[in-house]
């Protein structure tokens, strides 16, 4: 017997061991894989944020991975504001003008709507629920003739409310509010707030509003970057510069100059790639900073809305 388990012991550690080496090789490829992809979408992320630093002449002729000078930097931005006289402030202001605006519309709208479908059961309930998840799924490319004839009609082409009405209606804000509160809500606890006398309007800003508040400041921050990333609906909708959105402006700006290509462009303004890149970290800094300050919401909102409480 001992003799037997000797002679096992000694025939299955070179199959342990040859049993590592396929794991360990695996290991190494999806540490490859995983290098190569973060290097593919790093990259270009730090060209973005080291490019205004340099010339353009260093851009296209020395490494642009580097930290160039805060001089280089300046000289970018002031030639950046030479674009319109400072357009670009005025298309930061447009677009934080009209996400927060449609943040603010969408979220009056959606928080009573989530709650109604939550917490009653109503003819249609179920049919208004089915035409939000349809509603969310059409491309917006399909509704941007009826929107424009609808603004046409409205006499708001033009004008801020042609954007910021549009970018309002957020359906998934709607199924998002709903389920937060079909979980987190108990319906008994509303039935308690009426048998108190409360009507439906107080239990709903006694309890919807304040147990809500995760559900919606998640909302509130889709319904932002959906607003701020906003491109065809102002293109369709704007026919004056001074009210386009850093999007499209940003898009002006680089047909209309040498940022690009210098064989582009009408004009002989001394806007060029760090320029360019520039403007693009412009339109990127509002989306980082609301993401920081809503970190706490978008967390307490994913684990509210996955366990039911």
């Amino acid at each position: 017997m001992t003799a037997l388990h000797a002679s096992t012991a000694t025939t299955a550690a070179p199959d342990t061991g040859s049993g590592r080496l396929p794991r360990r090789a695996g290991s190494v490829v999806g540490a490859v894989v995983m290098l190569v992809s973060a290097a593919a979408f790093v990259i270009p992320l730090l060209w973005l944020l080291l490019a205004p630093t340099h010339t353009r002449d260093r851009l296209t002729s020395g490494s642009s991975l580097t930290f160039g000078s805060f001089a280089d930097l300046g000289r970018s931005w002031s030639n950046l504001m030479t674009f319109g006289d400072g357009l670009v402030l005025k298309w930061l202001a447009n677009s934080l003008g009209y996400s927060m605006g449609a943040v603010v519309l969408s979220l009056l709208m959606v928080a009573p709507a989530g709650y109604a479908l939550a917490m009653y059961d109503f003819p249609g309930r179920r049919l208004v629920l089915n035409a939000t998840l349809v509603t969310m799924i059409i491309p917006q490319a399909a509704l941007i003739l009826p929107l424009y004839l609808e603004m046409v009609k409205l006499q708001l082409i033009d004008s801020i409310w042609s954007v910021v009405l549009p970018s309002a209606f957020f359906p998934f804000g709607v199924y998002l509010t709903y389920l937060y509160y079909n979980d987190n809500l108990p319906r008994s606890l509303v039935e308690a707030a009426r048998l108190d006398g409360a009507s439906e309007w107080r239990a709903f800003l006694s309890l919807g509003l304040p147990l809500g508040r995760q559900a919606l400041g998640l909302t509130g921050f889709f319904c932002f970057v959906q607003a701020w990333n906003q491109y065809f609906l102002p293109f369709v909708m704007l026919s004056d510069d001074g009210r386009y959105n850093l999007q499209l402006g940003l898009q002006t700006l680089i047909s209309s100059t040498g940022a690009v290509n210098p064989s582009y462009g009408a004009t002989t303004l001394p806007i060029h790639q760090p320029e360019a890149a520039l403007a693009a970290l412009i339109t990127v800094g509002p989306i980082l900073v609301i993401f920081l300050v809503a970190q706490r919401y978008l967390r307490a909102g994913q684990i509210g809305g996955a366990v039911k409480g």
